[in-house]
């Protein structure tokens, strides 16, 4: 099983607990951290217009989901769900969020009501693929 994680950051955060869960992940999938960013988005009127461009060559490989705030709300069994697929992509945007077309290459998911910046929905996002794959496993992390 092959995960990604794609996110739109100029600098990244949170380096070492992210390495260290994918790490962890190891020994049940593939888990990739790919940080993106194109120096047309500080100048660009449409960011959301901008990371649907800066995502596009990855979502025709796999299956898609995207972190959005009015995405499903899912425990983390029903996330767990979610891990059948062969080869997923996860995508976060930057502060602006995605645009309505690109929210329609996958599932939207949201990982809380509450708000939270990218980068910590990032981090949380990487410690739920390390659950979900422990409950696919059965390995005890997620009790």
């Amino acid at each position: 099983m092959q995960i990604n994680v794609f996110s739109i950051e100029k600098k990244e955060d949170f380096q070492n607990e992210i390495k260290d869960f994918i790490k962890k992940s190891k020994q049940f999938a593939q888990v990739n951290n790919h940080t993106l960013y194109s120096k047309n988005l500080s100048k660009s009127n449409n960011p959301k217009e901008e990371y649907s461009k800066i995502f596009a060559k990855y979502v025709n490989d796999g299956f898609n989901v995207i972190l959005t705030p009015e995405g499903k709300l899912m425990d983390s069994y029903e996330f767990a769900d979610i891990f059948e697929h062969s080869k997923i992509n996860f995508f976060i945007a930057g502060a602006w969020g995605f645009d309505e077309s690109f929210k329609k290459n996958g599932l939207n998911i949201s990982l809380s009501p509450l708000t939270m910046s990218h980068k910590v929905a990032k981090l949380v996002l990487f410690e739920q693929i390390y659950r979900a794959l422990s409950i696919k496993n059965n390995h005890p992390y997620h009790k």
